[in-house]
């Protein structure tokens, strides 16, 4: 790569190079070779950026649980998929990986973080961004620093101590960096009083200055709210484009003393050469390929923490009666509500679904148990024409206009009930102008009854039941309130009566003014009790010889700009568990979240199984790893505590004045507990596949731990060592994850990490004479060392 030279550009030009062109996209100079970068959003597959969800990308595990795997070989080939998708799509950049700490239980985006330790996500967020970059797409990192949490994001001001920000929350970052990232994308939020997009010491003093890092620093987008202050903090790229206090104003600035030309030029110079470094593209994805390892990569997260007896896995071939009970079984959660969400591909398999295939000798009974979808349900459809497309859901029509008259421009069938369009609604011509969109489709009622309809939209909207107008909303909504309107979810309802088995045309119309983002959504909710559904449950389970009970969150449970109340499963799920229990002794309970959780109410369950979400192959890992082929290879990321008090941090409201003190300091997560005596309810790291190993011995010599490890099991299996230190907190300082044949005795190599072996104090100090313990998780440490890296 030759950084092109543009020294050579008078200023206004250089200053053009601060601020993006487009809403994805920077400017390009072809005179000096700098070409246009495409970005996307991230990290769990290629969002935004597209014209609009029909371009369906890969959806992979989230960050969460690639950090459950505790294999940083898989978590790179991961990154290396995303990469090779956003080749394929014609994208330069992506915004991941997500580097933030699940400090709280409550985040409300943990499912975009890998762990609550910054070690963990450190080596994670590493190895993703050199899977990814090893494609020729640029990894930025995001969102420096401290964006932990959603509550009012866009005005809190964390408070915290230069310690725990070195120690903690930049130390993720500073691998990133090490790893050669191309760009690091800024916060929304305040830290110590600055907004993040103008923190000179972060910025300048840190990773500019002292981690040398030569990459872009850009602003998230819209997260800018000055011009000399931002640029004199060393932010070099304000996006999206058109420029609102950088680009053009950067010249200005120069003009008026109040920002340094050198300053500017090194902004150019960073946002040209990065232009430079990933402007060529490298593989693309094969799909095959793809969907094989991201069936690996869900498998290799889930976390098993229990199995009496062996109850897993189960031989499909004596299974007999097996029960699906639950929500989460027919409306999984693949991933949490965030503006970078996948539209999951149409012919993805439900768990139910594959549980149906690959336990196909058994006979399977299915009930939810409970409302699979308490917020927005689906709307089962049958498309209003056949495209020849042979998927399933309502047929869409694009029209020029918003009469509806006509021919329509383009027409699709879409499985989903919620549709988000981030460029334009069908094509750039109809950008600018209103237009609109009729979706429709036949609904055959299961049961005779009122229905519950919903409907809702970014802009004026209308649904017609079997040719009556039920629903109306004739607001135009200002292109301003666009986001707010979308991040809300509002949606009217109706109740119809319909008579079962007579199918009626739905139809949806929408008329969409101009604006960057816009959102239609609808939905169908059948009569039946809770009462009854929580009956037919029980039933199935008495019926049964074994449960598969599969809970968990709808995607709304964990999202983007809100934090949530509290650590517990729905009242209703929990209801549903304790009844289930009750009537089976056979009962495996899955979890499909996306967080630390509550998790007291399966201490009763003979199986336990954390899923996370697991990306758009869910369902073929979940049935693999229940019939045993595969094994859950995860161990937990985060803590599962007894109750919610024990957390180091919980509550996430900022004070009166708008700050929110990091009390915990560099004690977060598993340290917290573990410095205060408080036993975990499932510790940081446990869990285990279907093999079982002892650790027999270790030692330690340059840097590096030795472990015996035996494995007591006849089943081949990954063992995850782990290594942490004593003082001056409990802290990870070292895993390694390896596999074992049955039977077998082999030695784990782990490798210490440096950066973890040191402390803040006006200035990095090594550890002398640190104590470490050797195990299987942050409470199952039976064996202790001695070591001082100064000598070693």
């Amino acid at each position: 790569m030759n950084a092109p030279d543009i020294t050579t550009l008078p200023l206004d030009e250089q200053a053009l190079f601060t601020a993006g062109a487009s809403m994805w996209s920077t400017h390009e100079v072809p005179a000096l070779g700098v070409r246009s970068i495409t970005m996307a959003d991230g990290p769990m597959g290629i969002a935004s950026g597209r014209v609009d969800e029909r371009d369906v990308s890969l959806l992979t595990p989230c960050p969460i649980a690639l950090g459950a795997s505790w294999d940083l070989g898989l978590i790179a080939r991961v990154g290396a998929l995303v990469g090779g998708d956003a080749v394929a799509r014609g994208v330069q950049a992506v915004l991941a990986p997500n580097v933030n700490l699940a400090r709280s239980p409550l985040a409300g985006r943990a499912f975009e973080y890998f762990s609550e330790d910054p070690m963990l996500t450190g080596v994670a967020g590493a190895a993703w961004a050199t899977g990814l970059q090893s494609t020729g797409v640029a990894s930025v990192t995001k969102h420096l620093v401290c964006n932990d949490s959603e509550t009012q994001r866009d005005t809190i001001d964390i408070v915290v101590d230069e310690r725990a920000l070195r120690e903690v929350y930049l130390l993720p970052f500073e691998y990133a960096a090490a790893a050669g990232a191309g760009g690091m994308l800024t916060a929304y939020n305040r830290v110590n009083g600055s907004w993040c997009a103008e923190q000179h010491h972060v910025i300048t003093d840190i990773v500019k200055g002292e981690w040398g890092f030569a990459g872009v620093l850009m602003s998230d987008w819209f997260g800018t709210h000055t011009t000399a202050p931002t640029l004199n903090a060393g932010l070099d790229l304000e996006m999206p484009g058109p420029a609102r206090f950088l680009g053009a104003h950067a010249d200005a600035a120069v003009a008026s003393g109040d920002v340094p030309r050198a300053r500017v030029a090194d902004a150019a110079a960073r946002v040209a050469t990065f232009a430079a470094r990933f402007a060529s593209a490298g593989d693309t994805t094969d799909v095959e390929d793809a969907e094989a390892l991201l069936v690996e990569a869900a498998a290799a997260g889930f976390v098993l923490l229990r199995n009496d007896d062996d109850l897993l896995p189960l031989d499909p071939a004596r299974a007999g009666t097996i029960a699906v009970i639950g929500p989460n079984a027919a409306a999984p959660c693949y991933q949490g509500g965030t503006f970078a969400k996948i539209a999951v591909k149409p012919d993805a398999l439900r768990p139910l679904d594959a549980i149906h295939a690959r336990f196909a000798g058994a006979t399977i009974l299915y009930e939810p148990g409970v409302d699979p979808q308490p917020r927005l349900p689906a709307m089962p459809v049958t498309p209003a024409r056949d495209l020849g497309d042979g998927a399933v859901g309502m047929t869409l029509d694009y029209f020029d206009d918003d009469s509806f008259t006509g021919t329509p421009r383009h027409s699709e069938t879409r499985a989903t009930n919620s549709l988000v369009w981030f460029v334009g609604v069908h094509d750039q011509g109809a950008w600018d102008r209103p237009a609109g969109i009729r979706a429709s489709g036949w609904y055959r009622p299961e049961r005779d009854g009122e229905h519950i309809f919903y409907l809702g939209a970014t802009g004026a909207v209308r649904m017609r039941v079997d040719g009556g107008e039920v629903l109306r909303h004739d607001e135009t909504v200002a292109a301003s309130d666009v986001m707010g309107r979308l991040k809300s979810g509002e949606a009217d309802s109706v109740a119809v009566t319909l008579e079962a088995g007579r199918s009626v045309l739905v139809e949806v119309e929408f008329r969409h003014q101009p604006a960057r983002v816009q959102g239609l959504w609808f939905g169908v909710r059948v009569p039946i009790t809770p009462e009854e559904m929580l009956v037919r449950a029980v039933a199935a389970a008495e019926a049964a010889d074994t449960v598969f009970l599969i809970l968990g969150e709808t995607s709304d449970a964990s999202v983007e700009s809100k934090d949530r109340a509290d650590t517990r499963l729905p009242e209703a799920q929990l209801a549903l568990a304790h009844a289930v229990l009750a009537a089976n002794p056979r009962v495996v309970i899955v979890t499909n979240v996306g967080h630390a959780f509550d998790a007291t109410f399966a201490e009763t369950a003979p199986a336990f199984l954390v899923a996370w979400y697991p990306g758009q192959e869910f369902g073929r890992a979940l049935a693999e790893v229940l019939a045993g082929d595969r094994e859950p290879g995860g161990r937990l990321p985060v803590t599962l505590a007894r109750d919610e008090a024990d957390y180091p941090a919980l509550a996430l409201a900022p004070d009166a004045s708008g700050k929110l003190v990091y009390e915990d300091g560099v004690r977060i997560g598993y340290r917290g507990l573990a410095m205060r005596g408080i036993a975990p309810l499932h510790g940081f790291g446990s869990g285990f596949g279907y093999t079982r190993f002892t650790l027999d011995a270790a030692r330690i010599g340059d840097f590096v731990v030795h472990a015996c490890v035996t494995n007591r099991s006849a089943r081949a299996g990954h063992v995850v060592v782990q290594v942490y230190r004593h003082s001056p907190e409990f802290a990870l300082v070292g895993f390694a994850k390896a596999f074992l044949a049955g039977e077998a005795t082999g030695n784990v190599e782990v490798a210490l990490e440096p950066r973890a072996l040191r402390s803040w104090a006006d200035g990095w100090q090594s550890l002398t004479n640190i104590g470490l313990s050797v195990g299987f998780a942050a409470d199952d440490l039976p064996i202790r060392l001695l070591f001082d890296p100064v000598r070693a």
